[in-house]
């Protein structure tokens, strides 16, 4: 139903009509010559005032459109509530030298480990809605690529356009994973996990990732993890590059009470993706919005036109 925001402007209505009710009339000034209808018609003289009798029609509409417009016609029209989890979610992606190696398949074609992941950590953000979610990429040094925010679809986007080498090109899973923490030490969300994708060993910095999964834990902290990449440390030669440590990965999620996945293969990956639906499902309602249509333009912009059209007939 349509309703009128300030309808007190409807007591502006009938001023036209108190002005022409006040106002004196006008009277001729001057001499004035008669001519016949016939005569004028002949000379091709317009009669005076002839085309103009709906004028004042017409600028009475215009000013009624205008009133309208000033009243704000608006309508309420219902939005669906957004579903809060009460979650705060960390992503953090490992953008080491190792991700750009061309070891899994997508379709029958190779791809990059990166783009495995971009694909699918990007849908996976996108139906986070109702968490509040953020990205942190690591390399030799981790930062927040997203803050913690509700507008999941930007922090798919900030996934989708990754790149390797802007945050060096080892592994430091435990700065990631601190960095996390060190934001969700002052949030007050009923829940807090940090999902940790690595397809290395940590390499870099000076804290082991285990001893952060122990605080982690102690701030009631979830972190999954996903350990990726076709070969484990445990299995490989010596010296052999592009490994992913499995097991400590799985340590840190055990210590901090999460799950950990395995992933060699791209439906591997995407598998983890609906896994971890399951384990952080959205379950709850939010707060319903109440969002006002606003019309004053449409009244607003034929009240314009009209003014333009008197005006151009007045001229004419």
């Amino acid at each position: 139903m349509v309703e009128f925001a300030q309808p007190w402007w409807f007591a502006l209505l009938p001023i036209p009509l108190l002005v022409w009710a006040l106002l004196p009339a006008r009277g001729g000034s001057g001499a004035a010559l008669v001519v016949p209808e016939q005569v004028a018609a002949g000379l091709g003289l317009a009669r005076p005032g002839a085309g103009r009798q709906g004028l004042p029609w017409l600028a009475a509409l215009a000013w009624v459109l205008l009133v309208v417009a000033l009243a704000g016609p608006r309508q309420l029209s219902p939005v669906s509530a957004l579903r809060i989890t009460g979650r705060d979610l960390a992503i953090a992606i490992d953008l080491s030298g190792s991700m750009v190696r061309e070891d899994f398949f997508l379709d029958g074609a190779a791809i990059s480990r990166l783009e495995a992941v971009q694909r699918v950590g990007a849908e996976f953000a996108r139906r986070r809605a109702g968490d509040r979610v953020a990205l942190i990429l690591f390399g030799s040094e981790a930062y927040y690529a997203a803050p913690y925010t509700f507008d999941t679809e930007a922090v798919a986007r900030r996934i989708e356009t990754s790149e390797i080498g802007i945050s060096g090109r080892a592994t430091n899973m435990a700065d990631a994973l601190g960095l996390a923490l060190k934001r969700m030490a002052t949030s007050d969300a009923a829940s807090k996990v940090v999902i940790l994708l690595s397809d290395g060993v940590n390499n870099a910095g000076a804290t082991n990732p285990r001893g952060v999964a122990v605080l982690a834990a102690e701030m009631g902290v979830r972190v999954h993890t996903i350990a990726m990449g076709p070969r484990d440390l445990a299995e490989a030669e010596e010296g052999e590059r592009g490994v992913v440590d499995a097991i400590t990965l799985a340590a840190v999620a055990e210590l901090s009470g999460g799950e950990t996945f395995r992933v060699r293969t791209t439906e591997d990956l995407e598998e983890v993706g609906r896994a971890l639906d399951r384990l952080e499902a959205t379950a709850s309602d939010g707060l319903a919005a109440e969002v006002w249509r606003e019309f004053w333009i449409w009244p607003a912009g034929l009240a314009l036109l009209l003014c333009l059209g008197l005006a151009w007939r007045r001229g004419a």
